[in-house]
């Protein structure tokens, strides 16, 4: 049976509280024998969600934007160099069973928007203020909100329960 795959998206630049967050994030997944994704730098969330399941055991793939390896994270077991700048992007959320995404940039904002728009579930991890154009995928059930980790790994594990990706 394939493992589910969560996909982390978030800032390369992240505050202390954040990198926690993700670190704590990263670690949760890993104890429920998820793949974790992410794009695989060694900055911010990325670095912070890889540490955290790699130290908890778990396997992680990182989605690079580059053609070499010289700025990914140590704690990937899979590291996916495509040359494709933030076209990545697609690559990333469309490689997911579940999009959660901490806070970021506009490159965090383009996944979010990318995953909506290829029917993907996504839980905002401790951001929670999303542009209007985006509340219609609230009103469905596509897009919800997590205050911390553990919260966001309920939801997930539900979502994944009901898209038959356990």
């Amino acid at each position: 049976m394939r493992r589910p795959v969560v996909g982390v998206m978030g800032g390369s630049k992240a505050t202390v509280n954040v990198s926690n967050m993700a670190e704590r994030l990263g670690a949760l997944i890993a104890r429920h024998g998820w793949v974790l994704l992410n794009g695989g730098r060694n900055r911010g969330v990325m670095a912070a969600s890889a540490r955290g399941a790699k130290k908890a055991g778990g396997t992680v793939i990182g989605i690079l934007p580059d053609k070499t390896a010289a700025k990914a994270s140590p704690d990937l077991d899979i590291a996916v160099l495509t040359g494709m700048g933030d076209g990545r992007n697609v690559i990333n959320v469309l490689s997911s069973d579940v999009v959660i995404a901490c806070p970021g940039g506009l490159g965090t904002l383009s996944e979010i928007a990318l995953a909506l728009k290829h029917d993907k579930r996504v839980i905002l991890l401790g951001r929670d203020k999303v542009a209007p154009a985006l509340e219609r995928y609230r009103k469905r059930g596509r897009l919800t909100h997590a205050d911390t980790p553990e919260d966001a790994v309920e939801q997930a594990t539900a979502i994944l329960a009901t898209t038959g990706a356990q």
